[in-house]
């Protein structure tokens, strides 16, 4: 009695062609890495973002902010010369160190649009001070000639207490030593300061007053160079936290691809050309002379046209005698 080979064929993507079969398994496929991809391209944008804002904004501002407390200083010190030798070449060095205090105020509010209030106070403190500054250079042209005499004065009293400072080094550390220098000289301009304040009572009146806006404008100067420098080290650590995060994201991601991928490589390949080895088997069982071969088809495309055929044949051969 003559034996039958059943076969039976499940077609993957059933009613689609062979071809778009490969297509949908290659899709697939290249789909394993998208996450990875999406991930990777979403932390370096994060990352850029980050990157930008410290070298773009924070840092300039901070670094902007040092600058107008230098200008700011160096305002001061061709006020404090002015007084002494009455020069107008110091009064233009202190109104251009001021302007530029007010260009970097503007510029760091420009950059840091949260600091425009102490931005805006930094620019009234830098207003009063030249008004006051204007008031104490009108009293000095009022009170005539220069007090010399008590400039010499506090010149010489302050050469000697430097003299009896280094005498008495001897028995001091080096540390205390420099830190008793740098208190003495610190204490000259306000020496000097006083010198000239003893012979006009109004610049007595106007000085205190100057000197109050400029540490003002000093302070807010400071306050924001360390809220920016704040920033920087805010966005150092969230550059940390986000490659922490993006080590243990892509890990994860990458490896549940890699076990999907490798599920996928396992199935797909059976599912695309388990149909034709079944078809070639069918066939070969013919070649060997026994026609009685039956299908049972499922879906359609090539594969199953072809099988179609071969059962046709089949058919037709059992019939001959």
């Amino acid at each position: 009695m003559p034996w039958k080979i059943r076969k039976s064929f499940k077609i993957f993507a059933a009613g689609s062609s062979l071809r778009k079969r490969v297509a949908y398994s290659l899709a697939i496929v290249r789909l394993i890495l998208v996450p990875v991809i999406f991930l990777a391209v979403y932390y370096l944008f994060v990352m850029g973002r980050i990157v930008d804002r410290i070298v773009n904004v924070d840092a300039p501002a901070a670094k902007l902010a040092e600058q107008a407390s230098i200008e700011m200083l160096e305002a001061r010190r061709a006020a404090r010369n002015y007084a002494l030798l009455r020069d107008p070449e110091y009064l233009q060095t202190n109104q251009k160190s001021l302007t530029s205090v007010r260009q970097i105020l503007v510029r760091i509010g420009d950059l840091e649009p949260g600091d425009k209030t102490i931005v805006q106070q930094g620019l009234e403190a830098v207003t009063l001070y030249q008004q006051r500054f204007a008031v104490a250079i009108s009293t000095m042209a009022e009170s005539g000639q220069e007090p010399v005499e008590r400039i010499r004065e506090a010149v010489l009293a302050y050469q000697k207490d430097l003299d009896d400072l280094v005498k008495a080094s001897r028995h001091e550390r080096r540390a205390q030593l420099i830190q008793e220098l740098q208190t003495r000289v610190g204490s000259f301009d306000t020496q000097i300061t006083q010198a000239i304040q003893v012979g006009s009572s109004a610049l007595r009146q106007v000085t205190p007053d100057l000197r109050e806006s400029s540490e003002q404008t000093l302070q807010l100067a400071s306050e924001l160079e360390k809220r920016n420098w704040a920033r920087v080290q805010s966005d150092h650590q969230q550059a940390r936290q986000l490659i922490h995060r993006a080590e243990w994201g892509l890990s994860i991601v990458s490896a549940i691809a890699l076990v999907f991928s490798v599920w996928v490589s396992l199935i797909l390949p059976r599912q695309v050309i388990q149909p034709l080895v079944s078809l070639k088997e069918a066939v070969d069982h013919a070649a060997t002379g026994n026609y009685e071969v039956e299908f049972e088809l499922y879906g359609g495309g090539e594969v199953v046209e072809l099988a179609k055929s071969v059962q046709n044949l089949t058919s037709l051969l059992r019939r001959k005698p």
